[in-house]
């Protein structure tokens, strides 16, 4: 009978152990679909900027959704952003350190209010990667999110879906992989209405797959090279999508 006892008990204890667990991967897998804002200072006073910004904007084109390298255009790639973008009423929105969680926040917050692009570039999720090494999967999920808030919010805007730029020194880099992962998913999300993908990535590779710190300093964020290199390869897609 004790014996009966002990072994129902331990069957017990291993039902609540696997539930505990599942609950805690169900938990993780939730935030990169799970609104969230940022404590930072600087990230809260963009935020209040940028909804400024909006208001004073009679038009706006083309929008740009993204993390610190779409944020760089503002830096790095401000002459090229000049040169292609400036003249398409463009609006940035990219925040350095954003995820998928962050970017579904902004737009549910604000960001796209009273507008209605033309089109709309996104390309995020290498610091869902970087972060926290999610699974491609729920970085994905991540991103089916955003389009989700765009088609509700900017029904009428096209949305150009970028693959995950390319980090690291080699296509073996452990996080380049987990880019790899993602942007074979994401892809199949072109199925969607009013939503294309590109995948640019080739264009800062060389024939290795070996990405050169004279485009990406830090193998990760574009130097002026590379905010070149990236709009030179979009331009085509941009054009056939809205005109010149």
């Amino acid at each position: 009978m004790n014996r009966k006892l002990v072994n129902c008990c331990v069957t017990v204890l291993a039902v609540c152990l696997v539930s505990v667990l599942s609950a805690a991967d169900d938990k993780k897998s939730a935030k990169a679909v799970t609104p969230e804002s940022r404590p930072a200072e600087w990230w809260s006073k963009r935020h209040a900027e940028k909804l400024k910004e909006l208001k004073s904007k009679k038009t706006v084109d083309l929008l740009m959704i993204g993390d610190s390298i779409t944020h760089g255009w503002e830096g790095r790639g401000k002459q090229v952003w000049s040169e292609y973008y400036a003249k398409r009423n463009a609006f940035n929105i990219g925040y350095g350190g954003d995820r998928t969680e962050h970017v579904i926040w902004r737009l549910q917050n604000g960001e796209v209010d009273g507008i209605s692009p033309k089109l709309a570039v996104i390309m995020i999720g290498t610091n869902n990667t970087g972060h926290r090494q999610d699974p491609p999967k729920e970085t994905a999920a991540g991103i089916k999110k955003i389009l989700g808030e765009l088609k509700k919010r900017l029904p009428k805007t096209k949305v150009l879906l970028l693959a995950v730029f390319p980090r690291g020194a080699t296509a073996d880099d452990k996080l380049r992989k987990i880019n790899t992962g993602i942007n074979k998913i994401i892809k199949k999300f072109a199925k969607r209405k009013n939503v294309s993908f590109l995948d640019i990535n080739s264009t800062f590779l060389d024939d290795d797959g070996n990405l050169s710190k004279d485009v990406m300093p830090d193998l990760l964020h574009p130097h002026e090279k590379g905010y070149r290199m990236w709009a030179e390869a979009m331009e085509p897609t941009i054009k056939k999508l809205i005109g010149g």
